[in-house]
């Protein structure tokens, strides 16, 4: 299974299908139609005769059910698409066998290194097959990492028939990424009752609960005039733009939060002394500190209304999404259904908040509850970005054992 598995996820992850935010079409770029393609031939190869491709990039497909027994549909879903953080175009895996828990060198030539010093997670892989990036891309483990267990997965079921199961549906989205992963899925046409993202990150993730999510984008128009004869006229739109930094909570931001803290974010500040856009994220697990956070930036929007004008500075504020928990905790069986298929095969589950967003955050207000569990991979969206195939091997029997419990405990 594990060559299997290499093959796969090494062909996927070297097709570029970086999302795009500032195109607005489904899917965002090309590459993503392209590997959809490729994963349509793919899953009628190995006997899901159904699969298919929309206009919009989402490819479905259907494993029957062997058994006679009433079982819930089930599905499992990964993205295809890949961040926009790092350069996603010509990744070129390597593949490094029983590692030995030292250095391993990705780019001499620019002297990337990934250590366990800066690392210590790699500690948790001596002995593994891990892939890794040559120093000048990301991955894309995030998420085609997914797709390749499930499509391994699929494939092993379709070979053992003997493993019982209910009828699954398996889906690959467009434009995670970017926020945009269910905007156009149809929910009704995928019918399952139940469905789990497989995009967590190391052995035993098991997720259910999901930041709330908005997005913000601040624009201050300032005045430039001559620095020379500027005094009493020049308006630095820069500088208020600092000043609105400044008014938001120092330790409240990524680099100063974990768990359950929630937090603002500013992703791009780009400007000059006439026009300056900032772009936040602004995130939280609770609904009440969530809405809290969105009445801050607007009341701290206001106030510099108030001092430059209002027409200096204005906000445009969306929310993303929500905490799937609120969703998923009336059928909490769906979780622990997970868990054990985990315990089963000797994993032990991680049960922890997702500090980001899954398709399933959405997917589980649309009326399809889909908690998240583990590919294996770690240190998503950079060049340092690496996968354990051990891991993603378990992760292949996490997604069979579920099934087979489905179908145990009808």
């Amino acid at each position: 299974m594990k060559q299997e598995i290499i093959e796969r996820f090494t062909s996927y992850v070297k097709m570029d299908t970086q999302s795009n935010e500032q195109n607005e079409s489904c899917p965002s770029t090309p590459g993503q139609l392209e590997l959809g393609k490729k994963l349509v031939e793919e899953l009628k190869s190995i006997g899901l005769s159904d699969a298919s491709m929309d206009d919009f990039g989402y490819v479905m497909a259907t494993l029957p059910a062997n058994t006679k027994k009433d079982v819930p549909t089930i599905g499992f879903l990964a993205h295809v698409d890949t961040a926009t953080d790092f350069t996603g175009k010509n990744v070129n895996p390597q593949i490094h066998e029983e590692y030995d828990g030292g250095d391993i060198v990705l780019n001499e030539d620019r002297g990337v290194t990934l250590s366990p010093h800066e690392f210590p997670n790699l500690g948790n892989y001596h002995g593994h097959t891990l892939i890794t990036t040559d120093g000048t891309t990301l991955l894309g483990a995030d998420n085609k990492a997914g797709i390749a267990e499930i499509m391994t997965a699929m494939d092993y079921l379709v070979k053992h028939p003997e493993i019982e199961h209910g009828r699954i549906r398996v889906a690959f989205t467009p434009d995670e990424e970017i926020g945009r992963g269910p905007h156009q899925f149809d929910v009704e046409r995928f019918d399952a009752q139940y469905a789990y993202t497989v995009d967590g990150g190391p052995l035993g993730e098991l997720q259910y609960e999901s930041f709330s999510a908005a997005g913000a984008v601040i624009t201050i128009n300032g005045t430039n005039i001559h620095p020379g004869t500027a005094k009493g006229k020049m308006v630095n739109s820069m500088k208020i733009a600092m000043e609105l930094q400044s008014r938001l909570p120092r330790e409240e931001a990524p680099e100063y939060t974990e768990g359950y803290e929630g937090f603002f974010h500013l992703l791009s500040f780009e400007g000059d002394v006439e026009k300056t856009t900032l772009t936040y994220i602004i995130r939280d697990f609770d609904r009440e500190t969530f809405t809290a956070r969105k009445e801050l930036m607007t009341s701290i929007v206001k106030e510099l209304q108030e001092t430059y004008g209002e027409e200096r500075v204005s906000l445009s504020m969306k929310d993303q999404y929500y905490n799937m928990r609120e969703k998923i905790e009336p059928v909490k069986f769906i979780v622990d259904t997970a868990y054990k298929a985990m315990t089963n095969h000797g994993i032990v589950p991680i049960v922890e908040p997702i500090r980001g967003g899954t398709d399933g955050s959405q997917l589980s207000y649309m009326g399809l509850p889909t908690p998240n569990i583990f590919t294996g991979g770690e240190n998503f969206h950079g060049k340092f970005e690496f996968i354990s195939v051990d891991n993603m091997e378990k992760s292949v029997n996490v997604i069979v054992e579920i099934a087979r419990l489905f179908a145990e405990e009808a």
